[in-house]
């Protein structure tokens, strides 16, 4: 195998593009049946890099990969962003079609110079990576900071296997860490990620193209919006998912959430061995369809029937807040992300399309607290088919942001079971502490509330 070392990164100050040289260092490689391309001792200011098949990108330690502050340098085919609503994240740092067998490694750097691109105004802001039908795909050990956009979108690939990535994406909307759409075979261990948005999501943009056979497993999770997410872009199928031991801190929306709401399916999905501090809203699982409207997939052009939501287990889960979460959360000083009202476990769908077959299993869960009875707005709303007439506002995937009990509210599941659960409140809190509507199941067994 052909090993490539370039060694023309500049220091600190230095603003002489390396792009040339890089990019003629991976393409040798694709072209002579792959190898490595390794970048030491400098900064290496680049605009976007296209990985060819059977090429490792290795930064070393000292080493760092930068993103051009120009937009300019970042053409416009690297294929585009999939919610309707952010075009201007269609463009990206680091991208891979068709290819196989290539990899990102080492310990160094990769930087997103996100501070050039700022949230105001039409500027666009890459996405740090991107890859589109790819097969064989590595990230080892690399710390992936300032991305301007999302750090990772990885769509329609297959065996994917993430590991020891440092991931802190904290300057700029829109700061999620891993993003796997129409992807099977995935394995994701012993990362950290630090965002300003989802952390990790897994998405289904097309009924082509499922999300099956997804493991996470060792990694620790903070964020100014969620943890991770299963499913809002859910066109296509979610399957064979299996979260466990890991830890998420300081989450100011939810720990794991999982939302069936473009008319797929979302099953078979365990969680396990799990253990959140300061989390809003530890687990949020919905079934509904959304409005086709902001925030909805590029592939959806009418509003969907509702899909299903089936076979989830949550077992060995311990979360607990402390008086962090007396406050409310804002996100750059002006989006609210979570406060008291807001915490609690939820669970909903629509009475005529429920969710079937869900466990929740030795959880143990102390809620802040204080929220008394003149904080809450009124009657909660319902799910439902927003294909039909309908009056007053719907319950749905950012409304409302407020929670009608303290801990637990299940509404309109079959087969539900609730087993050894201990609830704990730090603060007295005038609603109820659990409430199961419309639920068939086993769903009292072993719940036990200790006020302090």
């Amino acid at each position: 195998m052909n090993r490539v070392l370039v060694k023309t990164g500049g220091d600190i100050e230095d603003t002489v593009k390396d792009t040339a040289s890089v990019q003629a260092a991976i393409d040798s490689c694709g072209n002579s049946g792959g190898g490595t391309v390794v970048l030491e001792d400098g900064r290496f200011l680049c605009g976007t890099l296209y990985l060819r098949s059977g090429v490792e990108l290795h930064i070393g330690a000292s080493a760092v990969l930068m993103a051009s502050g120009d937009i300019a340098d970042y053409p416009d085919d690297t294929h585009y962003n999939r919610y309707i609503n952010e075009t201007e994240m269609d463009r990206c740092f680091i991208y891979a079609e068709d290819a196989e067998n290539i990899a990102l490694t080492g310990t160094g750097i990769i930087d997103g110079n996100a501070g050039c691109f700022p949230n105001q105004g039409s500027i666009y802001r890459p996405m740090m990576i991107r890859f589109l039908r790819c097969r064989h795909v590595r990230l080892e050990n690399l710390r992936l900071h300032n991305a301007a956009a999302w750090t990772a979108a990885i769509l329609d690939s297959e065996n994917i296997r993430i590991s020891g990535l440092d991931i802190l994406n904290s300057k700029q909307y829109n700061g999620d860490a891993l993003d796997f759409d129409g992807c099977r075979d995935v394995f994701v261990s012993r990362c950290r990620m630090n965002g300003t948005d989802d952390n990790l999501c897994l998405q289904a943009s097309s009924r082509k193209y499922p999300i099956e056979n997804v493991h996470i497993s060792d990694c620790l999770f903070t964020s100014t919006c969620a943890g991770i997410r299963i499913g809002l872009k859910s066109i296509g199928d979610i399957r064979n998912v299996v979260i466990s031991n890991c830890s998420f801190r300081n989450v100011w929306r939810e720990g794991v959430k999982i939302e069936s709401s473009e008319g797929g399916t979302i099953t078979d999905i365990s969680i396990s061995n799990v253990v959140m501090h300061n989390v809003r809203k530890p687990l949020f699982i919905l079934l509904n369809n959304r409005l086709d409207r902001i925030g909805s997939s590029v592939g959806l052009k009418e509003i969907p029937p509702i899909g299903r939501l089936e076979r989830v287990q949550v077992c060995s889960l311990i979360a607990a807040d402390d008086r962090e979460m007396e406050r409310t959360h804002l996100r750059f000083g002006a989006d609210v992300m979570g406060s008291p009202r807001f915490a609690g476990i939820r669970v909903d769908a629509a009475a005529d399309h429920p969710i079937k077959q869900l466990i929740l299993r030795d959880i143990m869960y102390t809620v802040i607290g204080g929220v008394a009875a003149a904080d809450i707005p009124g009657e909660y709303p319902v799910v439902v088919d927003i294909r039909l007439p309908h009056e007053g506002p719907v319950s749905e995937n950012y409304y409302p942001d407020w929670s009608r009990t303290a801990f637990v509210d299940i509404r309109n599941v079959k087969e539900l079971v609730l087993d050894t659960i201990q609830l704990h409140k730090l603060r007295p809190d005038d609603r109820p502490p659990i409430l199961t509507e419309g639920c068939t199941g086993r769903f009292q067994d072993g719940v036990r509330l200790l006020e302090y």
